[in-house]
């Protein structure tokens, strides 16, 4: 496949899971067999490890959106820059909905075979994730976040 059609199969899957189709986002980028380098805690192999936390994220932020801010490309690799924003509406990371918005940056690299990512390497900023909605340590609100509570209970 070519750049043009991997950088595609990028924006078709984003639109996907911006549309909150996560079924079709899943079947349309990955292999049943992608490996993801760096995979979330919990999260299960292959295409339905992906699917799993896609769901979780879009559960926890119904409204997510992922918004490509650059991307480069050749005949085997995408890889780009994004923000995701969303509203805290259900359960992330044993956090209770806070109905606080988040907006982070994350990086990734897909390496395509046959139309499909087969390898996975990446990150979102979780740790600004975890303070936006109040379960960090610097959350804004002047009140211990989760962090700091952990670090009390222990000390």
């Amino acid at each position: 496949m070519s750049k043009e059609q991997n950088i595609a199969t990028q924006e078709k899957a984003a639109a996907h899971i911006n549309a909150g189709e996560i079924d079709a986002a899943m079947d349309t980028m990955f292999a049943v067999d992608a490996v993801d380098h760096d995979p979330a805690p919990g999260q299960a192999p292959g295409r339905e490890g992906f699917r799993g936390f896609f769901r979780t994220l879009t559960t926890a932020f119904p409204d997510a959106h992922l918004e490509p801010q650059t991307m480069v490309a050749d005949d085997e690799n995408v890889a780009f820059a994004y923000t995701l924003t969303g509203t805290h509406r259900g359960e992330f990371n044993g956090v209770p909905a806070t109905g606080r918005r988040i907006e982070v940056r994350g990086l990734q690299i897909g390496r395509f075979e046959n139309g499909q990512i087969v390898e996975r390497w990446g990150a979102t900023d979780e740790a600004t994730i975890m303070s936006q909605i109040g379960a960090g340590p610097d959350d804004g609100s002047g009140k211990p976040g989760l962090v700091d509570k952990v670090k009390n209970a222990l000390s």
